[in-house]
C-alpha cells in the first residue's frame, strides 16, 4: 500500500470508529458529511513546490504561493507557532468558502447555541462544505424559533489531527486576501494547534484572534512595505470604530432580556434598539468611512446570533494581548501563560483575563 493509500486508509477506519461510537441518525449523517466533505478537501491539496514547478501557474498566484512559504516560516521562526505540514500545501476548491457555518440564538437572548462532537468538544457553530445543506438546517433552526445567521469560512483548523493527510492546507478561498490578512489568517489557525480549550469557543477564538492582530502587525514590521502597513492599520482602526459601535447595543441588548418585561415589550425595545444602531452605522459611514459598505451587510442582517458570533471572537482579544504585552512580547512565554489559563475551570480564566490591564484604559 502506497503512502498516501495508507494515510486515508487509516483516516477512513478512525472517521468509522467515530461514526460508530455516536447515537442518533442525525448526528451519524452530520457527521458523516463532515468527514467526507475533509476527505475531499485535503485529497484536492498538493505541496506548494509542486504548484510553483507548473510552467502554466498563473504569475499572480505563483507569487502569493511564494509569500505564503514566506509567512509560514515566519510563524514558526519569530512567532514560534508549529513547525509541522500545515499550510505547506494548497487546493483550489472551485468555491468562494472552505465550509459554512450556521450558528443560532434564541430570539430574546445572546447566548449562542452548542453542538458537541468528538475531538472538537462543545462549540458554537455547525459547519457544512455544501451551502445548501448549510441553509437547510438553517431554516429549521428558525422553524423552532431561534436567530440564526449563516456565512462562509474562508478556513478551519483541525487543531493539528490531519496532519497524517498533509496538514491543514492554503485554499484559494483565501489566498487573495491583503497580505497582512492572509498572514493574519495563517497565523489564526495555526494559533489553534498550540492552545485549545474544550467547550470555550470565546476564550479559543480570542486567542487566536490575538495572535493573529500581533502575528500580522509583526510580519508587516518585518516584511511588509509601508504602504501595506498603513492601509491595514487603516482597516484595523475602521474594525475598532465598528466594535466601539456594536459594543454598547450588544450590552444594552443583554440588559434588555434580563429585564422583568413581558415578550412583546422586549421585542419592541430590541426592535428600537437595533434601528438606533442601524441609523448611528449610516452616519459613521458616512462621516467616516468615506462611504464604505464593507459593513453594510452586517448591520442589515444583525440578530442576536451575529451579536453573539462577534462577542465570541473579539470580546477577549483584547486580553490576550494585554497577557501578551505582560510577558513582554515573548511568544513562548505567552503560551504558557495561556495553556495554564486552559487548564482553570471557564469561569476563573476569565476572571484572570479581566484582570489583565488594558493599553489605553
Amino acid at each position: 500500500m502506497t503512502n498516501k493509500r495508507w494515510r486515508w486508509a487509516l483516516l477512513a477506519a478512525a472517521a468509522a470508529g467515530v461514526l460508530a461510537s455516536l447515537g442518533g441518525c442525525a448526528q451519524i449523517g452530520y457527521l458523516g458529511q463532515s468527514v467526507g466533505g475533509h476527505l475531499r478537501l485535503v485529497s484536492a491539496a498538493k505541496p506548494v513546490d509542486e504548484w510553483l514547478a507548473d510552467p502554466a501557474l498563473k504569475p499572480a498566484l505563483r507569487e502569493r504561493l511564494q509569500q505564503s512559504q514566506r509567512m509560514r516560516d515566519f510563524a514558526v521562526q519569530q512567532l514560534h507557532l508549529p513547525d509541522n505540514n500545515s499550510y505547506r500545501r494548497y487546493a483550489d476548491l472551485g468555491r468562494s468558502a472552505a465550509v459554512w457555518n450556521v450558528v443560532a440564538a434564541p430570539e430574546l437572548s445572546l447566548t449562542l447555541k452548542t453542538w458537541c462532537f468528538p475531538i472538537m468538544g462543545c462549540v458554537g457553530y455547525r459547519g457544512y462544505f455544501n451551502q445548501a445543506e448549510a441553509e437547510a438546517y438553517a431554516a429549521e433552526l428558525r422553524a423552532e424559533g431561534y436567530e440564526v445567521m449563516v456565512y462562509g469560512v474562508p478556513a478551519y483548523s483541525t487543531l493539528g489531527w490531519s496532519r497524517l493527510l498533509g496538514g491543514d492546507p492554503l485554499l484559494n478561498t483565501f489566498m487573495n486576501q491583503p497580505e497582512a490578512e492572509l498572514a493574519g489568517l495563517i497565523f489564526h489557525e495555526l494559533s489553534h494547534q498550540v492552545v485549545y480549550a474544550a467547550d470555550d469557543t470565546q476564550f479559543n477564538e480570542s486567542f487566536a484572534t490575538a495572535v493573529e492582530r500581533r502575528g500580522a502587525l509583526a510580519w508587516l514590521q518585518a516584511q511588509g512595505s509601508a504602504a501595506e502597513r498603513e492601509r491595514y492599520l487603516a482597516r484595523q482602526s475602521q474594525r475598532v470604530q465598528f466594535r466601539a459601535l456594536t459594543q454598547p447595543y450588544r450590552e444594552r441588548l443583554e440588559a434588555l432580556y434580563a429585564q422583568p418585561l413581558d415578550v412583546e415589550a422586549k421585542r419592541a425595545a430590541k426592535a428600537q434598539l437595533l434601528a438606533e444602531m442601524r441609523a448611528e452605522h449610516a452616519q459613521l459611514k458616512a462621516a467616516q468611512w468615506g462611504g464604505d459598505s464593507g459593513y453594510d451587510a452586517w448591520f442589515a442582517r444583525a440578530n442576536n446570533a451575529s451579536f453573539a458570533l462577534l462577542s465570541a471572537y473579539t470580546e477577549l482579544a483584547p486580553q490576550f494581548e494585554a497577557l501578551l504585552d505582560r510577558e513582554g512580547g515573548d511568544w513562548p512565554r505567552f503560551y504558557t501563560a495561556v495553556k495554564a489559563l486552559a487548564e482553570l475551570p471557564p469561569e476563573q480564566r476569565r476572571m484572570r483575563l479581566q484582570e489583565l490591564k488594558i493599553s489605553g484604559e
